[in-house]
């Protein structure tokens, strides 16, 4: 097994014959919405049922509500906010003329559920106006005409269903909104025609070269080269923001890079921060160079709305013991429960490996550096493996080297989030260092379809700069990392002495007491003299 680089045209998604649609129309915003577009017809079709609409953040409810209209030919009502009894029921106009409520008025009613139901009396008013097919007003019986549909997350429509027996019943009806469309599903110039829809009704006009820049951000919305965001109020955001810098001219290339970049600019403080202090030196980590039991891990910091990769260095430490892999993170507390089940995994790969028959004698430490927050996830389980591998054989480990991935029990590494991120995150470091051409990241194989790089980072690696490694196993890193062979067991489960797993098994011996040392200088001065030989 040996790890490959991955080629420069492998870390950004790629696409061909893009054409703008000669028009669009609003029924180009239900791309990929068929299994609403179903329940919809389930609820013009059946009586005495009303429908759930599941959104999701990012989605551009009015435009959507539109285009469901226009599809199910029927008209349509949205309310949200402070929602009161008389947009309800009705009231009385100042001329003293009877003006018809929502729910009294044929079409569509979409209410925003979260709004409602935090309402008491108004939500028991609207399931008892549902359950009865409609509701008695100054002594007159209004019989119900709208087709009720509640819109809200898929978390509140579990809920509801949980402590509200009623709503079960009369909500029999469930249309959940896809986020993403797969490009091997969908024709991509179908997805082209939904962006033109929505260009129009945010009153901008696209060129042709501002389809591959927002495509490429549509992917990276959704983390996967084959697939593409639904969040339409977050591209609405966009083209309004490119409008502005293009001076309300068509939007081409360059106006939706532009937005995009000064968009970053003005949510990465934090990012900026935390890069003057790595600068400043306040941070110690090392991007050239070997040494022992250290190596470059990567992280995701996660705010509401912004997220960036930083390095993090992770070091351990070896020493005589019972066996026991000790994360100092999870003893002080700063880690969560899946850094915690990650470490677990690495013990049980590690004693997989070189405890089969007999206990190891040897307790491990390892740390996160300068680490002063609580971390979580299980990404840096491959990078903590290859740390204590370095420290057990006191073979250095190359620092301009990062590593991400997950391990399992038999050492096959699995896929992270935030790998662009991540990348990112170390090469935007190395670049203000100087790049030297050794520096790179080890990474997931499984992770290749989700890269969606900058292009400063495709430059270098085009230009040999920087290197990307995709691996499937354990071994591969380690090898990588320290020049030296992981080696294969024979029959007996024992490594070839010059390979790395073969020092392993030599340093755990010596801890054990089974290997014979040989004699010191003084055993071999007393060994000479008569009165010790007789």
């Amino acid at each position: 097994m040996k790890p490959s680089l991955i080629p420069a045209g492998a870390l950004t998604p790629q696409y061909s014959n893009l054409q703008l649609p000669t028009s669009s129309q609003l029924t180009d915003l239900l791309l990929g919405q068929e299994r609403v577009i179903e329940a919809f017809g389930l609820l013009q079709a059946l009586s005495g049922q009303q429908l759930f609409l599941a959104d999701f953040q990012g989605i551009h409810r009015t435009w959507l509500f539109k285009a469901l209209s226009a599809q199910s030919k029927m008209p349509m009502q949205y309310l949200s906010g402070r929602i009161t009894r008389a947009q309800l029921l009705g009231h009385q106009d100042s001329q003293q003329q009877r003006q018809p409520g929502a729910l009294t008025t044929p079409g569509l009613l979409f209410i925003c559920a979260e709004s409602l139901w935090k309402r008491e009396p108004l939500w028991e008013l609207l399931l008892d106006a549902i359950e009865k097919g409609g509701f008695e007003l100054q002594g007159q019986w209004q019989p119900l005409q709208a087709k009720v549909v509640l819109v809200g997350s898929s978390l509140l429509y579990s809920e509801l269903r949980y402590h509200e027996r009623r709503f079960s019943e009369l909500f029999a009806l469930l249309g959940e909104l896809v986020f993403e469309v797969d490009l091997q599903k969908v024709a991509i110039n179908d997805y082209v025609a939904w962006l033109a829809e929505l260009a129009k009704l945010s009153h901008c006009q696209l060129t042709e070269s501002a389809l591959l820049p927002l495509l490429r951000y549509s992917s990276r919305l959704t983390e996967h080269q084959h697939r593409l965001s639904l969040a339409s109020a977050d591209l609405a955001q966009v083209f309004a923001e490119a409008t502005f810098y293009s001076k309300g001219q068509a939007l081409d290339a360059n106006a939706i890079e532009h937005a995009l970049a000064q968009r970053q600019q003005r949510h990465n403080a934090q990012e900026q921060q935390s890069a003057q202090n790595l600068d400043d030196a306040f941070i110690y980590l090392p991007t050239e160079g070997a040494m022992v039991g250290q190596i470059n891990g990567l992280t995701v910091i996660e705010t509401l709305d912004y997220c960036y990769g930083e390095p993090a260095r992770i070091t351990a430490s070896v020493h005589y013991g019972d066996g026991e892999v000790a994360d100092i993170e999870r003893k002080s507390e700063l880690a969560g429960n899946i850094h915690a089940k990650g470490m677990m995994i690495l013990s049980a790969c590690l004693y997989r490996v070189f405890g089969r028959d007999a206990p190891l004698h040897l307790n491990a430490n390892i740390v996160f550096e300068q680490s002063y927050q609580e971390i979580d996830g299980d990404s840096a389980s491959l990078a903590e493996y290859c740390s204590l591998i370095s420290a057990i054989t006191e073979q250095p480990i190359d620092q301009g080297l990062a590593v991400t991935g997950a391990l399992d029990q038999f050492g096959n590494v699995q896929a992270i989030g935030g790998v662009n991120e991540k990348i990112e995150g170390f090469f935007k470091l190395c670049a203000r260092r100087g790049l030297t051409g050794s520096q790179g990241v080890i990474m997931p194989k499984s992770n290749v379809q989700q890269l969606n790089l900058a292009p400063d980072v495709i430059a270098a690696v085009e230009q040999g700069l920087f290197q990307l490694y995709e691996i499937t196993h354990v071994d591969q890193a380690v090898t990588l990392l320290m020049g030296i062979k992981a080696g294969e067991a024979d029959e007996d489960n024992n490594f070839p002495e010059d390979t790395l797993y073969g020092m392993v098994q030599q340093r755990l011996d010596r801890l054990a007491g089974n290997l014979d040392e040989e004699p010191g200088y003084f055993a071999r001065l007393l060994a000479r003299l008569p009165f010790f030989n007789q």
